[in-house]
């Protein structure tokens, strides 16, 4: 689904994901987006940040407390704040205006290929957390865990990786297949997936910092130093 009401701007991109095979519906409001979603739910919403009366912000809430979808936000601005506050609603992945309608197409592509992990993905457990590639689920403790889709891949890569330091570029290219990036994106990531996965994600002991060089995910929960 496509949500964004510039004609112009929906036009084409509707028009290259069709052409890239995909089946697209239109939306040029938030609450016609969440009315058509829920009667076929999408398997990804390209969503525009700036909608009238109701912003892309609230539609990805909305959205996202229906259940898990992947979201692609779009902003015309180049603002770091409104990327952070599309990546901390859950948007799985975001396109400042102007873009290029074929890198959105490569983001979409990747998006979607992420949530249709090989069935040869095996399940990983590790400090009381568990992941399930081919499930899509994640639990800490046996609750299960509402994680994105950025969120789950990268914990799936910390317990496939226990006790490896590796820095944000390393992070956005191994676990996104990023050559290219804003690196604060890896920065909300791991803000978010700590508030979710630790007991005091103010004092991190699973997912720790090793200043100057990234994070390191260490399975014993031995306190960071500073």
């Amino acid at each position: 689904m496509v949500v964004d009401d510039d004609a112009t701007v929906a036009e084409v991109v509707a028009g290259y994901l069709g052409r890239a095979g995909y089946v697209v519906d239109r939306a040029d409001d938030g609450p016609t987006a969440l009315t058509r979603a829920a009667a076929h739910w999408p398997d990804l919403v390209v969503l525009d940040l700036m909608l009238p009366g109701m912003d892309g912000l609230e539609v990805c809430r909305r959205l996202r407390e229906r259940a898990p979808v992947p979201v692609v936000m779009l902003t015309a601005r180049g603002d770091e704040d409104d990327r952070i506050l599309g990546l901390e609603v859950g948007a799985d992945d975001y396109v400042t205006k102007p873009f290029s309608p074929r890198e959105l197409v490569l983001r979409v592509q990747s998006v979607l290929r992420r949530t249709r992990p090989g069935a040869g993905s095996r399940p990983l457990a590790a400090a009381g957390l568990t992941v399930d590639p081919t499930a899509r689920r994640a639990t800490k403790d046996g609750a299960e865990l509402a994680l994105t889709l950025r969120e789950f891949d990268l914990l799936a890569f910390f317990l496939r990786h226990p006790g490896r330091a590796y820095s944000r570029e390393d992070l956005m290219r191994e676990v996104w297949g990023w050559d290219f990036g804003d690196l604060s994106t890896v920065t909300v990531h791991v803000r978010r997936l700590r508030g979710k996965v630790e007991d005091d994600p103010a004092r991190p002991r699973l997912i720790q910092t090793v200043w100057g060089v990234g994070y390191r995910f260490d399975p014993s929960g031995r306190q960071e130093e500073h």
